[in-house]
């Protein structure tokens, strides 16, 4: 006799991100990281805080090369407790046949928000014997999960198991020091496919808006500032050594200086950072490293309602 068993639930084709962003919403996501080890209580801790804060959590893929949890295994962990993930997938570790294996596993664990990366040089990270891949890079990423969508592997042959629906996004730096070349990679992204961007830390949103006006103006694409916590002047101080195409002004920095709640003070000036974000473009990325509990706060004193209030989602 054989077996039959009863058909598997069939998830909704698009995201809520998704969704909000063809209404034009404001969209808001966060980043979480992944565990460096196996339990994933404080990740999922951190990210729970933020629902109905957010649109999507964001899950680093070994960000600046350090080695953490599958990026596809934490979303698909939050996506099981109902916090909409946004999986990081980097080229760095994979070619293209498991960049491709994952991206047809992402899909069948539900997950719809993808953010194609190149993926941080090896040498930055910590664990400097491995091997890189690269196989391909952001743009050809973006190319391959659109062929996945159009129901065509990496060689052009269709999926005889269906096509995949996934929402593809990639990142951007509008304070990149070369002015044509950011504007090139931007059209090529745009070319490949994507359908949304997130910004690197914005410091200067004069530069922001010299973005949106100049290259992004007309794209019919959300493009999300990224917003940084900054907890004191020593954290503003390590990110202007340490992170390339960043240069937290001096104001700032003596602000945490003098502030007698330094990261009370952070909180502030994230919250004045997204008002002024929403003045320019569609949407913010907060990235609150190891204080995610706080974007929430972040969200309040900036006047961004919760996504109840928002949206039916």
């Amino acid at each position: 006799m054989v077996a039959t068993s009863l058909p598997l639930p069939q998830p909704s084709p698009e995201s809520q991100l998704q969704r909000a962003a063809r209404a034009g919403e404001f969209l808001i996501t966060a980043e979480v990281m992944p565990p460096k080890g196996s339990d994933v209580r404080h990740m999922v801790g951190m990210a729970a805080q933020l629902r109905g804060r957010v649109h999507a959590v964001n899950i680093t893929d070994g960000s600046r090369a350090v080695m953490r949890m599958s990026s596809l295994a934490a979303a698909a962990i939050l996506h099981q407790q109902g916090i909409e993930p946004i999986c990081q997938m980097a080229c760095r570790d994979r070619n293209r046949i498991a960049l491709q294996a994952d991206l047809l596993g992402a899909q069948a664990l539900g997950i719809r928000n993808i953010l194609a990366l190149t993926g941080d040089p090896v040498k930055a990270g910590d664990q400097a014997a491995a091997r890189s891949v690269f196989d391909l890079e952001s743009v050809r990423l973006l190319r391959l999960i659109r062929q996945l969508n159009d129901g065509l592997d990496a060689c052009d042959r269709p999926l005889p198991d269906q096509a995949t629906t996934l929402f593809a996004g990639a990142a951007i730096d509008p304070q990149s020091r070369s002015w044509s070349g950011l504007q090139r990679r931007f059209e090529k992204k745009l070319e490949a496919g994507a359908q949304f961007f997130q910004s690197q830390l914005i410091d200067d949103f004069e530069r922001l808006e010299k973005f949106m006006v100049h290259v992004a103006v007309g794209c019919d694409r959300p493009v999300l500032a990224g917003i940084f916590l900054l907890k004191s002047a020593k954290n503003a101080q390590f990110i202007n050594r340490n992170v390339p195409g960043v240069e937290i002004p001096e104001h700032i920095i003596q602000r945490l200086a003098q502030a007698a709640d330094p990261l009370h003070e952070g909180v502030c000036i994230a919250a004045e950072q997204v008002k002024a974000a929403r003045e320019l473009c569609q949407g913010v990325h907060v990235m609150a490293i190891r204080r995610e509990d706080l974007i929430p706060k972040i969200l309040e004193l900036a006047e961004v309602a919760p996504l109840s209030s928002l949206s039916p989602c």
